[in-house]
């Protein structure tokens, strides 16, 4: 069930709520029932955790079967507003994710911070910053009437970049932050939280639309999914917070801490992209979709990566579920910014 205010499903739009009810009913589970989290650690591989593994495919691969990537051939019709998308998510918001972060967490927080606990914040901001949003822009875009087709586009090639980017800026971030970078375990995580969904989710759309047609996998097929999602990330919440209890208990104030800088993150990276657009004179359907895909993270990819670099039971994967919890309340705030400003931009775009 949809909201006709927000356009947003009910889980949706609660997701914050939701997500503090899985923090509790983990935590309430790691304190008082650890043998269900030592039991579920046992069954890793080369330092990946299964259990969360399997449910975060749950989370990616509705995701990915959206995206169609033949759009990709439409670039050259309209470039200037994949060229904001770009610069703004892989030249500008992960670099600004580190200076941002690492200024709180050693500089305005010192006295509140441990100084371990700062290194480990940092990398989990880090790998938030590292990875633009991928699915939730669909959302986004439509409640600011956006251009679908084009939306489609600034995804289909933001999914690509992440193959071959986000690697090598999480290892340079991490590794002039002073933290070991297990390469093995980084790459291992691409390929099956980025790689793998991505066959997969290619795969599946060629076949079901080869079959049923686009009008069954538009609108039949796909509302399959609608939950699969986000029932994959409270499970995986609820999982990684039962391992988080004891930390989670003993830095509660860090959660606040931490959702600072990546609030002050997610305003400034929109607005970099939102008013480039405006003096590159983009219309406002173009501009405001360019903007949410740098606000807004794939938290679901870095949550993964957390896991798998760091374990459950760390506190650079409590860093990353931070911006869970942060991220639809303020993409909301800048979703009624942008349908507020949108006289500033020029009214119709190139159709794609």
């Amino acid at each position: 069930m949809k909201s006709k205010e927000t356009g947003l499903s009910f889980f949706e739009r609660y997701l914050s709520v939701w997500v503090l009810l899985c923090m509790a009913a983990g935590v309430l589970i790691g304190v008082y029932l650890p043998v269900i989290p030592r039991f579920l650690s046992k069954f890793e591989y080369a330092h990946v955790s299964i259990p969360i593994a399997i449910l975060i495919w749950l989370m990616i691969y509705p995701m990915m079967i959206k995206v169609d990537f033949k759009s990709v051939k439409d670039i050259r019709k309209n470039p200037k507003g994949l060229f904001v998308t770009w610069i703004t998510n892989w030249l500008i918001k992960p670099f600004t994710m580190y200076g941002i972060a690492y200024f709180f967490f050693f500089v305005v927080f010192r006295s509140l911070i441990k100084q371990n606990l700062a290194h480990d914040y940092l990398a989990g901001a880090i790998l938030l910053g590292a990875a633009p949003c991928t699915a939730m822009v669909f959302v986004w875009s439509h409640l600011t009437k956006g251009n679908p087709a084009y939306t489609v586009v600034q995804v289909a090639t933001n999914d690509l970049i992440i193959l071959l980017a986000f690697t090598p800026i999480v290892a340079f971030l991490l590794g002039i932050s002073g933290i070991s970078i297990p390469w093995g375990t980084l790459l291992l995580s691409v390929v099956l939280f980025v790689v793998i969904p991505l066959a997969g989710g290619i795969l599946t759309r060629t076949h079901v639309i080869n079959r049923k047609g686009i009008d069954y996998f538009n609108n039949t097929f796909i509302p399959k999914f609608s939950s699969v999602t986000i029932s994959g990330l409270l499970l995986t919440l609820i999982l990684i917070f039962s391992y988080q209890g004891q930390i989670i208990i003993t830095n509660a104030l860090d959660i606040v801490l931490i959702a600072v800088p990546l609030t002050i993150q997610t305003f400034l990276i929109f607005f970099i992209a939102y008013l480039s657009s405006k003096r590159l004179r983009i219309s406002h359907d173009i501009a405001a979709p360019a903007g949410m895909i740098g606000a807004s993270n794939f938290f679901e990819l870095a949550v993964a990566v957390a896991v798998s670099l760091f374990g459950p039971t760390s506190p650079v994967t409590l860093a990353t579920i931070v911006g869970v919890l942060v991220e639809v309340p303020v993409m909301l705030t800048l979703v009624k910014i942008a349908n507020k400003t949108g006289h500033w931009f020029p009214a119709k775009s190139v159709e794609m």
